[in-house]
């Protein structure tokens, strides 16, 4: 089945997340390595290490709210019957979709105020707005894939490839 534009950015969004779990994993090595065998460090290792964390951290929302990868309580949920179980899940997401919006809201405040006191890394005195604003993004991309995620519950749930037997709704 071709892939539409939507699911080729659904796959970009998760390659990026992918991406900065391959840096924060070559930069824990790295740095691991160089004061374990030549007790060197790296300036800034650590504040680097933190802020690409939080990087990783809003971009794994955006991976994983899609998919509906995240943790779940599935007790009630499991012995639903398949239209109840959509509208549980469509009523959770309509919730988280509202949670991230007011922390991708709050968080752009939080961007906005670190550039504006010029706040910097410790030795190197680099600017860390740029770490939160990459953040930033992430979190708008989970905004814009859960409300996808959302039309696609209630119109399309065939392309979300769950195991619901009841026609959309119409």
């Amino acid at each position: 089945m071709p892939r539409n534009l939507m699911d080729r950015f659904i796959d970009a969004i998760e390659l990026i997340a992918a991406v900065f779990v391959g840096i924060v994993a070559f930069d824990t090595f790295l740095i691991v390595m160089l004061r374990y065998f030549f007790n060197i460090g790296i300036p800034d290792s650590y504040d680097f290490g933190q802020l690409l964390l939080g990087i990783l951290i809003f971009w794994g929302i955006a991976a994983t709210s899609y998919r509906g990868a995240h943790i779940t309580v599935d007790l009630v949920w499991a012995n639903a019957s398949p239209r109840w179980q959509r509208v549980i899940d469509v009523f959770a997401t309509l919730v988280l979709l509202f949670v991230v919006t007011v922390q991708t809201y709050t968080l752009l405040d939080k961007v906005i105020s670190t550039y504006e006191s010029n706040l910097a890394t410790f030795e190197l005195r680099l600017p860390t707005w740029p770490f939160f604003a990459i953040a930033w993004l992430g979190d708008a991309a989970a905004v814009l894939l859960i409300a996808v995620r959302t039309y696609r519950l209630i119109f399309r749930p065939e392309l979300l490839g769950g195991s619901y037997q009841i026609k959309p709704v119409e």
